[in-house]
């Protein structure tokens, strides 16, 4: 018995020496990616060219009710975290390693921004990694609502329409500081999957019912949501 206790505590000390080899590995990776994406393009030219697009929306110009639900859908702890959120890295990094894939990466709406403006859409971890290192940089050069501000002005929102902007007239032939609360909750709904969603009302829809219930669990007064959900 003893003998058969040793050789698992031998290979449970292989595995914990592999696992921080490969963590390891993958944060060296990661870094150097967040450096070469700081190489190609300086972090105040990338956000200057974002802004500097004909449809791009100022804050003033957005509905306090359509930035609430961005937040509430998207990252509740927006305000609260550094850029990156332990609690749901923590969480997406469970679901990823019992199901072997890569279906939840616990986002941020800072790294979800990172990614739009400096990486592409492939999934690994490495890339993952450089989203925090970015994400982290964008939060010590701009305050919230700038990056909230960038966040939903970079969303791909379907239909070849990126940005609050081109979304509300596209779908809703409107400028963005015109929409409802319905159509807030609808806008708000739409990048988690843009091209399903645009493609079908009801789902949209659907989507926009689980934002107004996010946006109520999280304690926002969702009464101007009554007539559309």
């Amino acid at each position: 018995m003893r003998a058969v206790l040793r050789v698992v505590r031998f290979l449970a000390l292989v595995l914990l020496a592999c696992a921080v080899f490969a963590a390891s590995c993958v944060g060296v990776s990661g870094y150097l990616l967040y450096r070469e994406a700081l190489e190609r393009t300086p972090v105040e030219e990338v956000v200057e060219s974002a802004r500097s697009e004909e449809a791009y929306v100022s804050m003033g110009e957005l509905p306090q009710t359509y930035l609430d639900a961005v937040v509430a859908i998207e990252d509740h702890r927006f305000h609260d975290h550094p850029g990156f959120d332990v609690i749901a890295i923590c969480r997406a990094a469970w679901h990823d390693l019992t199901t072997l894939s890569l279906e939840q990466g616990g986002s941020t709406i800072t790294q979800q921004l990172a990614k739009y403006l400096f990486f592409s859409q492939e999934k690994h971890f490495s890339r993952k990694v450089a989203e925090v290192f970015m994400a982290l940089d964008l939060e010590a050069r701009y305050d919230k609502a700038e990056i909230l501000e960038l966040y939903v002005n970079t969303s791909y929102f379907g239909d070849g329409l990126t940005g609050i902007g081109e979304a509300a007239r596209g779908y809703l032939g409107k400028a963005p500081r015109e929409m409802t609360p319905c159509e807030c909750a609808l806008m708000a709904g739409l990048p988690n999957a843009p091209n399903a969603l645009s493609a079908n009302p009801d789902l949209a829809w659907a989507r926009a019912e689980l934002v107004v219930a996010q946006m109520e669990k999280y304690g926002y007064d969702t009464t101007a949501f009554s007539t559309c959900m």
